[in-house]
């Protein structure tokens, strides 16, 4: 293959070189086993919490409140979906050795690849705008703090989570991992406190049904806001310099390894977004199915399951506020620094990124519509991200031999089609413009 960005610059080694050495081992055939093959876990771990963010919380809420377990076959084929693309955007990494941002700004015209770049900026500060509020709002509901107060705690322990970077990706791996297996132990604990109607919850997960137009437009939020722009950036970042590989056959073992990560990791994500259905459709559907917001559903929670399963649902709310923040901040990093080859101080990114959220609070808008608008604007990024990396990972002359296949072309192509065309309704219905055969808001 050609030489790449990673041969003729110097590298910066994101693992620690124990890992490093592991994999190597892995590689040349001298080591197997459970502690080889974790040696290459962590990509999609720390991806996986862009499909566990408050955003979520927010709409599968809604969903298990108002339609029961209806929409349980839409975040099934909303996490397929994704699986889809963070696997390709691993293979980028992994084959090439860059990673879409610097891709993008080797393969456009500089003026496209700036306009990339402002709107991937744009995206970056709505990420960190919902995942921001979601972790005050745990914080204030939990403590009984103001929120702005719950604002500036979350910054700090984000920050405090950032700082690690300077020992490698590893022990932020590993920090992430911990709080990924947070929030799913909080909804496996939900899972026994809720009256979770299984058989109902199993039909509808493989039944595809609409109550409605409104089902179809919760539908669309749903699937519209599951592939998010930073996360697609981030996983060929966190794949390009992680264990070097020195040929095709080393390259092909380490997508192995990759598929299968990301397989289990937005496997444990759907499980925990379906959890959140099933708890809303079972805690809420029958006599409160107009909850809709995050303090409404502690709120109701209390009195309906007790207090310890209101408290479990904010603890996982606060775990994903702040893990999911802290991989905002490293994918705002990697956007700038791919897209404009230039790189600011952790504290400057992470200042960026929060300020607009604590505007948004001191102005005193709601916290649920600002989650609301963030998600349409990320809806708006989203195409950019996912047909560069389409047009890239379909290119011979980019990917080798590892391009595409026919059957991943096609079905890449069906579904970015299929998350563009909700994504153009979702923001639509958000301007509030009538769209043919359903309700305008």
């Amino acid at each position: 293959m050609p030489p790449t960005i990673a041969d003729v610059l110097p590298r910066k080694e994101s693992l620690t070189e124990r890992t490093v050495s592991v994999g190597r081992q892995v590689l040349a055939g001298q080591q197997s086993g459970l502690r080889g093959y974790l040696a290459f876990v962590g990509p999609a771990v720390i991806v996986s919490i862009a499909y566990m963010d408050p955003g979520n919380f927010a709409t599968n809420i809604q969903a298990g409140a108002k339609y029961g377990y209806g929409l349980l076959w839409v975040v099934l084929l909303a996490n397929l979906i994704a699986m889809l693309f963070q696997a390709l955007s691993a293979k980028l990494g992994v084959v090439t050795g860059r990673n879409l941002a610097e891709m993008c700004r080797e393969q456009f015209p500089q003026p496209v690849v700036w306009v990339m770049w402002v709107i991937s900026e744009v995206a970056a500060m709505a990420t960190d705008l919902a995942e921001f509020l979601g972790g005050a709002i745990g914080l204030s509901l939990l403590f009984q703090m103001p929120l702005l107060a719950g604002m500036v705690v979350t910054a700090v322990v984000t920050y405090g989570i950032l700082m690690f970077e300077s020992s490698g990706f590893r022990p932020i791996e590993l920090i992430i991992g911990s709080l990924v297996g947070i929030i799913g132990l909080c909804y496996l604990i939900e899972m026994f406190i809720a009256p979770v109607d299984w058989s109902a919850a199993a039909l509808h997960t493989v039944l595809p049904q609409l109550a409605n137009g409104d089902a179809l437009l919760l539908a669309v939020g749903i699937i519209g806001a599951t592939v998010m722009p930073h996360a697609i950036y981030l996983h060929s970042s966190l794949t390009q310099t992680r264990t070097p590989v020195y040929d095709d056959n080393e390259r092909r073992r380490v997508l192995r390894f990759s598929n299968q990560e990301v397989i289990a990791a937005l496997v444990v994500a759907g499980l925990v977004n379906m959890a959140m259905v099933m708890m809303a459709s079972s805690a809420f559907h029958a006599g409160h199915s107009d909850v809709a917001e995050i303090e409404t559903a502690f709120h109701t929670l209390a009195p309906l399951l007790g207090i310890g399963a209101a408290g479990v649902f904010l603890v996982s709310l606060i775990a994903s506020g702040i893990s999911s923040s802290a991989v905002g901040t490293m994918a705002g990093q990697i956007i700038m620094q791919g897209f404009i080859r230039f790189r600011i101080p952790i504290l400057v990114r992470r200042l960026v990124t929060m300020i607009p959220a604590f505007i948004v609070v001191a102005v005193g808008v709601n916290a649920t519509n600002a989650l609301v608008i963030s998600q349409v604007v990320l809806s708006i990024a989203l195409p950019l991200p996912m047909i560069a990396l389409l047009m890239f990972t379909r290119r011979a002359d980019i990917m080798g031999q590892f391009v595409n296949n026919r059957l991943t072309d096609i079905t890449a192509m069906v579904a970015t089609a299929v998350v563009l065309l909700l994504n153009a309704i979702l923001i639509l219905q958000t301007l509030g413009l009538a769209i043919p055969g359903l309700p305008a808001s």
